[in-house]
């Protein structure tokens, strides 16, 4: 699905109706934020997830956790694209990054 999405067209999407996603941010409670630097923060969240080829699962309760403490404390971001695998984390990943660079004109920062 990633592979399908054009950044350009998202982008643009996205710049026609930031004024609602700023306008629901602020009713959320932050009403001094920009809800785009926000996202910005986001994307380099995932962008700095591990990349992890086989995570041992533990099910200390009825849902499924990672074994190793470093990797179940991760952001919810980053658990996704762990869970993925790293061939589609990857794919994810390259599109994040060209999300981020027509959002921002930068590349992410390494």
């Amino acid at each position: 699905m990633a592979d399908a999405i054009d950044a350009k067209a998202l982008v643009a999407w996205y710049v026609r109706f930031y004024p609602l996603f700023q306008q629901a941010y602020q009713e959320l409670g932050y009403p001094s934020g920009y809800f785009n630097d926000r996202l910005i923060v986001a994307i380099d969240d995932m962008l700095a997830a591990p990349d992890v080829a086989a995570p041992k699962l533990a099910q200390p309760k009825v849902l499924y956790e990672f074994a190793d403490p470093g990797l179940e404390n991760l952001s919810a971001g980053q658990k996704i694209l762990v869970r993925m695998g790293p061939e589609n984390a990857k794919r994810v990943k390259d599109k994040l990054r060209a999300i981020r660079r027509e959002l921002t004109g930068q590349l992410a920062p390494p």
